[in-house]
């Protein structure tokens, strides 16, 4: 009898249909540590959490301090991302000719089999097409000249490829607007383009596959600000097969910017957008039907500085989330942890004291991994055993800022 029982549970419970979480809630950050106004929080009192610490790469002057920044030298070193292939850590990001994003910029990456000790970094890309060191345009912003921009690291089939836009360096972004990809010969110790991913298109982090088998990434086209945030679905028959899909309202409702997403424990989708109007707050929507369709973002009570934010969920089924959520200024970094991808209840100092962004988060072995720029000039990798995330306690009491 209890076979049979146990038979009969086994074949219902497949079909037990999840709730799906509501769209329309606010509530993502809660806590007795919370304040009523989550902007309050006392960000610089937040606890702390152990961590390693490598500087990849540095373009300012020799022997400058982390804490000083000179923007007006060295170049620029941004849009950090980590994976982890092959038996070693790669790190690629966005080098060239003051910051930020001007004509002649290129990607870069290095290699580590720790995630700490590092390799002399090379280029991914070549030089744009007549934007090199001899154009009369070579560091300017002008849509004379083009640059590169680094995208990220796509894991597809077992062959690592990397991910670079391309167009014109005027502004945000050029008409030419195309995302690349880049294929790594191990013999050679070199890349290649193997070409457009898709047409008018920057994506925010690489490729994630759904439980269809397909995968999906955010884009922004070149005229996004007018047009909103789109999701594109596919890449699973060529590297070139993708459908776009619009979030309606990340154009009018907020200036959606730099999306992130995960799937949620019953398969929906959470997407975050840093909203450009200046709200300082994080919005939020979903997707029922595997990123075909999106709930009208919603702002969240999540505060935000207006940064690029990098969350992942963790094997054992919780959530993580690297971002800047002191509003309006990009200082100090910090982890926060959710059970469920839709409430965060823990949120730990990670760096600061100076302006750190660009955050990229991943998994490995028992530990988080987390790359980020300092001044947009230097790549910096942490390393925070998931173990000491889980020894901190937040207070018990709100943790609310001084006037």
């Amino acid at each position: 009898m209890r076979i049979r029982l146990l038979i009969l549970r086994l074949t219902i419970l497949p079909f037990i249909a999840i709730a799906a979480p509501d769209p329309s809630s606010p509530l993502m950050l809660s806590g007795a540590w919370v304040p009523e106004n989550s902007q309050q929080i006392d960000f610089d009192a937040l606890p702390r959490v152990l961590s390693e610490h490598v500087v990849v790469s540095d373009v300012r002057a020799k022997g400058s301090s982390p804490q000083t920044i000179d923007k007006k030298s060295g170049g620029v070193n941004q849009h950090n991302y980590l994976v982890h292939h092959d038996d070693q850590f790669w790190i690629m990001w966005s080098d060239g000719p003051g910051v930020e994003d001007r004509v002649g910029q290129r990607v870069k990456f290095a290699t580590s089999a720790d995630g700490m000790r590092w390799s002399e970094p090379k280029f991914i890309t070549p030089i744009p097409p007549n934007s090199g060191p001899d154009s009369p345009h070579h560091g300017t912003r002008t849509d004379k000249g083009m640059r590169w921009i680094s995208r990220g690291f796509w894991k597809r089939d077992g062959e690592l490829l990397a991910l670079a836009s391309l167009d014109e360096a005027l502004g945000f972004f050029g008409p030419s607007l195309a995302l690349h990809a880049f294929r790594f010969d191990k013999g050679k110790g070199d890349w290649s383009d193997a070409g457009v991913v898709f047409a008018d298109t920057i994506n925010n982090f690489p490729p994630m596959k759904l439980r269809t088998g397909e995968w999906m990434m955010s884009r922004r086209p070149h005229d996004y600000k007018t047009s909103g945030v789109h999701f594109i679905v596919g890449g699973a028959k060529a590297l070139n097969d993708w459908k776009s899909f619009p979030v309606f309202g990340t154009a009018s409702e907020l200036k959606a910017e730099e999306p992130d997403w995960w799937i949620l424990p019953d398969n929906n989708l959470a997407a975050l957008f840093r909203d450009n109007r200046g709200s300082g707050f994080l919005y939020r929507s979903f997707s029922t039907d595997d990123g075909r369709t999106w709930s009208a973002p919603v702002k969240t009570n999540f505060p935000d500085a207006t940064s690029k934010l990098s969350g992942t969920r963790l094997r054992d089924g919780r959530y993580v989330l690297v971002s800047n959520p002191r509003p309006k200024k990009r200082d100090p970094l910090t982890l926060s942890t959710s059970d469920d991808g839709l409430v965060f209840t823990k949120m730990l100092y990670l760096v600061g004291g100076r302006h750190v962004d660009y955050p990229h988060v991943i998994e490995q072995g028992d530990s988080l991994f987390i790359a980020f720029a300092g001044g947009k000039q230097t790549v910096e990798v942490l390393k925070v055993k998931v173990g000491d995330v889980d020894a901190v306690s937040m207070p018990t009491a709100p943790l609310t800022r001084r006037p």
